[in-house]
């Protein structure tokens, strides 16, 4: 399923079993960029990242052409910032039954006093079943940016929802790829080295890895499908050597 006459050349298709990805362009820096939201379909909705309040009402266009917007349950978050928040509160104004999901540190530190409605807070490796299919929560804090930083596995369609992991420059213009992401992600993050590097980076990254994820929802840019366990593990090779600092 693809829809792409929505505004703004905002774009809907689906990626994984039950879950589209939502891509927004945007001439934010040269070349381009794009935001991306991820939309589960199942008895209990979710919507990872918001996207900006500004973008809000193309988010919520695009959610209209695949579900009804006021059934949403869950509105996730990897870490606190615009692209993954900042329309939180227009959404639980639109979803009657949704409530945030995010980290413990999360909701303790800025969720609970910003949201109108109280956050779902997920400690690490918990499980929450949205019908059919399960998502799991799984903390990294620091990676690659935010104390309460996390990510969501779904156990179904294994795909991990990575946030800002492997964020790619350009419009993102394939919904989903097989093609190399890392050169792309790596070229994107060296001008401007958005990460943390944890002393315990790689630590972080094998506990991604261990959920063997075959498809990456990245935030911005192209999903990609293959070997996650692998591409998440050379993402750290890059991080523990560093290149980014040494340009």
């Amino acid at each position: 399923m693809a829809i792409t006459n929505l505004s703004a050349g905002t774009n809907v298709e689906e990626i994984a079993d039950g879950v589209y990805r939502i891509n927004t362009p945007v001439n934010l820096v040269p070349g381009g960029f794009s935001f991306n939201q991820y939309l589960v379909v199942d008895e209990q909705p979710l919507l990872f990242h918001t996207g900006p309040r500004k973008m809000f009402p193309l988010v919520r266009e695009a959610v209209g052409h695949v579900m009804p917007a006021e059934h949403l349950r869950f509105l996730a978050l990897s870490h606190f910032e615009a692209d993954e928040c900042g329309s939180l509160n227009e959404w639980l104004a639109v979803a009657p039954h949704a409530v945030p999901l995010c980290s413990r540190v999360a909701a303790m530190v800025s969720v609970n006093d910003v949201a109108d409605r109280p956050a779902l807070a997920l400690a690490d490796g918990a499980a929450l079943s949205l019908g059919r299919r399960a998502v799991k929560w799984l903390d990294a804090p620091h990676l690659p940016h935010g104390w309460e930083t996390g990510f969501l596995m779904d156990t179904l369609s294994r795909t991990l929802f990575c946030g800002d992991l492997f964020t790619q420059g350009g419009t993102g213009a394939a919904a989903l790829t097989t093609q190399d992401i890392l050169e792309n992600s790596e070229a994107f993050r060296q001008p401007m080295d958005y990460f943390s590097h944890s002393t315990n980076t790689m630590q972080l990254i094998e506990h991604l890895a261990g959920e063997a994820p075959t498809t990456l929802a990245c935030m911005h840019g192209s999903a990609w499908s293959g070997d996650g366990a692998a591409l998440l593990r050379a993402l750290g090779e890059r991080l523990v050597g560093n290149p980014a600092r040494q340009a």
